[in-house]
């Protein structure tokens, strides 16, 4: 249980809460939704404990059991796998102190130790770390690599797979998917579908919000409104609000204004003048009743290209990879003007390096690629950002690009990505994450490509950004390659799905459904597999081992201290 009470946040003289309060009830899954800056993740820093309020509290019911992610997994050279065993704490106490015990002979107090343990299921806590680390995207190689080996982005999926081996009552988590692939989203929705305690998390991703969620909260103007049900029923709801108080506000004014006039005509007629003195009243008595404040709406624009004939680019027995390294080989690819592929496979597997190659960025080690003289290529990618000066304003960025344009065709074509003037300004190093991703898609459209490959577009975006862009892919004239762990940017936008694993790119012939059970199948399997590998079986009939001999030694113990006297 997770009381919200009255909380009241103030920021210099803005006020990002505003004696709001929520409260979230055991085994509930709860989304945490609003506008960017609205304060989600203040409010998450409030629940944790790292942010005080200026007024209330945020409290969890006695003994309750909390897990969050860390920020960042310890930069340890201790195996990943033990690291992540290491995270439960109990369980980790327990082992030391049977160690010790056995040391002492002291049977009493093995029994007990073996009692505990074996109600918190330690036995299985190898395979339960397994199969999360799998799922993460962690093979059995990776499981057992110090975990300073790790990059940042693999590091915060390590801190994530601690958490969720932990055990807990309620799971805090902040946009979770966003360090994880396709596969390792699909992993974790199933996952937390099957987690039994409490979920409150914030997310950008639709999907998510509609798989997990049964309640959503909504922040807006310093306050906490709670609705039942998952983000598509929420946003229905705020839909038929909006209507309603819309309809309400039309008749409200109706009436307003049949009122002033009958005041107006018969104001200062003697014969009329109580009558509308009686009106006049009315008026003043009259609510006025609230809108909702209006969505703000974000579209972006991606220029057409000019025509090209099919295919735009083919490929034929193509190898890739770096240096001698081959990454992927087997190569027979086609794309057309009309196509709308999504690009599945896990981290590692050669997505990036197929992207490469087809954006001209990477060469082919052998085989043919041909495409047509003419054919421009827009490629958008996370690491660009670096690529973007920070001393520079966005007007200033595109200008490095758009040499030859004037100043209105270099604002319009920012303005299409929701760039305001005022954005356009303002220096990139001030830029939000989101609004940097907008600046990139219009650097990667400014020639009018006639392919768009895009690798991970939504990390930065917001919910509505999402849908912007779903519906500029939906409108644009030319081939779109994506990869992205956004399950409904893929369902809204994508008509192929080309899979890319075991050094190759093949087309899958089924939809996502059929590929995340295909997932969970193979993700299963090797997890149990590795467990096999690692004796888990034997490690716990030497527990049973243990257990009987300590329930032995505690028999004999009367005996042996008479001995002893």
């Amino acid at each position: 249980m997770l009381d919200i009470k009255d909380i009241t946040v103030r920021f210099g003289t803005r006020v990002l809460f505003d004696n709001a309060s929520a409260f979230i009830s055991d085994g509930q899954k709860v989304g945490l939704v609003g506008a960017n800056g609205c304060g989600k993740t203040t409010l998450f820093r409030i629940i944790t404990g790292d942010f005080t309020a200026d007024e209330g509290t945020a409290a969890f019911s006695k003994n309750e059991r909390v897990a969050t992610v860390a920020q960042d997994a310890p930069a340890t050279d201790e195996p990943l796998i033990d690291c992540i065993l290491k995270a439960d704490t109990e369980r980790t106490r327990l082992l030391e102190e049977l160690e010790k015990a056995q040391l002492a002979q002291d049977g009493v107090l093995i029994g007990e130790i073996h009692e505990r343990l074996n109600a918190i299921d330690a036995a299985s806590a190898n395979a339960r770390a397994a199969e999360i680390l799998y799922g993460l995207g962690f093979d059995e190689e990776a499981q057992n690599r110090p975990v300073s080996s790790f990059s940042g982005g693999w590091r915060m999926r390590a801190a994530l797979a601690a958490t969720l081996f932990v055990p807990s009552d309620t799971l805090l988590l902040d946009e979770p998917t966003n360090h994880l692939d396709l596969e390792a989203s699909m992993w974790l929705d199933n996952y937390l579908q099957r987690y039994r305690g409490t979920l409150f998390i914030i997310s950008h991703d639709r999907a998510v919000l509609n798989r997990l969620c049964t309640r959503i909260l909504h922040i807006e103007n310093g306050k906490i409104q709670s609705y039942g049900g998952n983000y598509d029923a929420f946003e229905h709801t705020i839909a038929v609000q909006r209507e309603a108080a819309e309809k309400s506000a039309m008749k409200a004014e109706e009436r307003r204004k049949h009122l002033q006039s009958y005041v107006d005509r018969f104001r200062y007629k003697a014969s009329k003048a109580k009558q509308a003195q009686s009106r006049l009243k009315m008026l003043e008595r009259m609510e006025t009743v609230e809108l909702l404040p209006k969505v703000q709406s974000v579209k972006f624009n991606f220029p057409s290209p000019s025509e090209l004939a099919s295919p735009l680019l083919k490929i034929e027995d193509g190898v890739a990879g770096y240096g001698d390294k081959v990454v992927l080989k087997k190569l027979n690819l086609r794309i057309d003007t009309d196509d709308r592929i999504a690009l599945l496979g896990a981290n590692g597997n050669g997505k990036s390096t197929l992207a490469k190659i087809l954006s001209g960025r990477l060469a082919l080690m052998s085989g043919e690629k041909t495409a047509s003289s003419k054919l421009l290529v827009g490629y958008y990618a996370q690491h660009q950002t670096e690529e973007l000066n920070p001393d520079l304003t966005a007007f200033e960025q595109m200008r490095v690009y758009m040499k030859d344009a004037l100043e209105t065709k270099i604002r319009a074509h920012l303005g299409a990505f929701g760039i305001s003037q005022q954005k356009a300004d303002t220096k990139i190093s001030a830029l939000s994450g989101g609004e940097k991703t907008k600046l990139l898609f219009a650097v990667m459209s400014r020639n009018a490509p006639h392919v768009l490959i895009l690798d991970e577009p939504t990390n930065h975006l917001d919910m509505d950004a999402r849908e912007a862009l779903s519906d500029a892919l939906n409108a644009y004239k030319g081939a779109v390659i994506l990869i992205t762990h956004d399950l409904r940017l893929i369902e809204m936008t994508a008509d192929r799905l080309w899979l890319v694993a075991n050094g190759q790119c093949k087309s899958f012939d089924g939809d996502l459904d059929d590929y995340r059970e295909l997932l969970l199948k193979s993700k299963k399997d090797r997890a149990a597999l590795s467990c096999a590998k690692k004796d888990v079986a034997p490690a716990v009939s030497r527990k049973d081992e243990r257990r009987e001999a300590a329930a032995k030694r505690q028999q004999s113990a009367p005996l042996r201290k008479e001995l002893q006297s």
